[in-house]
This record gives structure tokens, sequence and C-alpha cells, in this order.
């Protein structure tokens, strides 16, 4: 019965920034690994960032498109794992999703559950 509902999506300028949210509802997030997801247009869905489950919640991997620009954290006492995008570049245009997965991996991404949301659309764009 786990909800996730994104938010926090918009229009910016190149090198601006913005934080997604990602708030549960129905269980607490500090349960489950989350993934960060974005779908460009014509691309398919690619996994860029995961924080992992407590008892390790420090635990997060990024993939080398936005290493050094995206921060993950969750806040659990909020129910909320957020996703902080600086400098942002035209190619992080896209629909932003986020979503329980197994493990903190790269490059496996898969899902604990078989559903998305409807995600936040972030356009960069000057």
């Amino acid at each position: 019965q786990l909800q996730l509902v994104e938010s926090g999506g918009g229009l910016v300028q190149p090198g601006g920034s913005l934080r997604l949210s990602c708030v549960a509802s129905g269980d607490t997030l500090d349960y489950y690994a989350i993934g960060w997801f974005r779908q460009a247009p014509g691309k398919e869905r690619e996994g860029i960032s995961c924080i992992s489950s407590n008892p390790n919640p420090g635990n997060t991997r990024y993939e080398d498109s936005v290493k050094g620009r995206f921060t993950i954290s969750r806040d659990n006492a909020k129910n909320t794992v957020y996703l902080q995008m600086n400098s942002l570049k035209p190619e992080d245009t896209g629909v932003y999703y986020c979503a329980v997965i197994r493990l903190c991996v790269l490059k496996i991404w898969d899902l604990r559950f078989g559903s998305w949301g409807q995600g936040t659309q972030v356009t960069v764009s000057s």
C-alpha cells in the first residue's frame, strides 16, 4: 500500500537548481531503498541515483551523468526522500520519478514494486 508522490519540478535556466521531493504514504520510507529515475523525450527511463534503507541511510550512489551535481538524501521524520539538483544542464530535462528499489546498486535498478507514479517534469532551458 506504499504510495510515492514526486514534486518540485519546474522550468529552470541552465546552471540553476531544483530540489525534488518524494513523499511516501502508507508505510515508512525508512524500510526501503529508494531510487530516482528520469526519462527524457524519446529515451528510455534511466536510474540516476539511489539511497539505501536503514541501517545504512548514508549509502548513496550516483550515475556519472549527475555525479557531483545532484545529491540524494532522506528525512525519515518527514517520510521524504529528496534530490537536490544543482548546475542543471539542458540534457537533464525529463520527467523524474522516485521508486522503491531492491538494493542501492548502480546499473541494476530493480523495482521492488511494479508501478510508477506520475513523476514531476524538469525542464532546463534558456
